[in-house]
C-alpha cells in the first residue's frame, strides 16, 4: 500500500469526516484543517485554523505541507463550505456574503496555490480534489451565494486542470458533486420556510423518504474516484457518475 497524506478541510463532520475516517481504515495519515476536531487517531493530526480568517490563513499557508515530501501520494481535499444565510437577495444580511466567499472560494484556491507550489516537484501522484456541488450549475432561490460559489469553484479547477496540461506539472485536479448526503446542511435547508427557498419541501421528502446519502457511503463513492481516476478524465464530476 502507498504512503498517503490526505489533507482535508472541515474533517471534523459531514463529508469531510467520513472521507477522513475511510482514510485512516485504509492506513493513510490524515491531517485534519478545521476551528475544531472530533477525530481521535494516532495517525490524525489536528491543524486548528478558520479557513474564513483569511489574512491568518494566508500568514500559515508555507508551514502547512513543510514535511510532506516522504510521501509516495499526497491528496488535498478541499470539502469545508458553508451554505450561508438562505433567503433572497434583498433579504438577507450582508455580512453573511463575504464570509461564505472566503469560506468557499477563497480559502480553497489559497490552499491549492500553496499546495502547488510546495509538491511541483514532487514525484509521487499529488491530487487536489475540491467538493462540487449541482448548485454550481444550477439557480436555486434562496441560495445566491453558494450557487456562485460553487460555481466560481468549478471554474477554479477546470482553469487549474488546464494549467496542468499547458504545465505539464503532474497534478490530477477534479471537483467531485456528493450528491444529496444527510449532513448538518441538510439539517439547515429543511428548517427554512418556502418564502426563503422555494423547493424546502422537496428536501424534507428526500429526509422522510430515506433519499440521503451517509457520510461513509459518500466517502466510498470519493474513493472509487481517487483509485481509479485513469477512469474519469473530465475535470467536473458528481458521485452519481461511478
Amino acid at each position: 500500500m502507498k504512503k498517503s497524506l490526505f489533507i482535508i478541510t472541515g474533517a471534523s463532520k459531514g463529508i469531510g469526516k467520513g472521507l477522513a475516517e475511510k482514510a485512516l481504515k485504509r492506513g493513510a495519515e490524515v491531517r485534519g484543517i478545521n476551528r475544531t476536531h472530533s477525530i481521535q487517531h494516532e495517525n490524525y493530526k489536528a491543524l486548528t485554523y478558520d479557513l474564513s480568517d483569511i489574512p491568518k490563513l494566508t500568514k500559515s499557508l508555507p508551514e502547512l505541507f513543510s514535511d510532506a515530501q516522504k510521501f509516495e501520494e499526497v491528496v488535498l481535499i478541499n470539502n469545508a463550505g458553508t451554505l450561508g444565510e438562505i433567503g433572497h437577495l434583498g433579504a438577507i444580511e450582508n455580512d453573511s456574503i463575504p464570509h461564505l466567499f472566503d469560506l468557499n472560494v477563497s480559502a480553497p484556491l489559497l490552499l491549492m496555490n500553496q499546495f502547488m507550489k510546495d509538491f511541483k516537484d514532487f514525484s509521487g501522484e499529488k491530487i487536489i480534489i475540491n467538493i462540487s456541488s449541482g448548485a454550481g450549475k444550477n439557480a436555486v432561490d434562496g441560495w445566491s451565494g453558494y450557487c456562485a460559489s460553487k460555481a466560481a469553484l468549478d471554474m477554479a479547477t477546470k482553469v487549474a486542470a488546464k494549467e496542468v496540461d499547458m504545465d505539464q506539472t503532474g497534478f490530477v485536479i477534479k471537483a467531485i458533486a456528493p450528491g444529496v448526503v444527510d449532513t448538518e446542511m441538510q439539517t439547515q435547508i429543511r428548517s427554512t420556510d418556502e418564502k426563503s427557498f422555494s423547493g424546502v419541501d422537496k428536501f424534507k421528502n428526500l429526509k422522510a423518504d430515506n433519499q440521503l446519502s451517509s457520510e461513509a457511503e459518500v466517502a466510498e463513492k470519493y474513493f472509487h474516484f481517487i483509485d481509479n481516476l485513469e477512469q474519469y478524465p473530465d475535470v467536473i464530476l458528481d458521485v452519481r457518475d461511478v
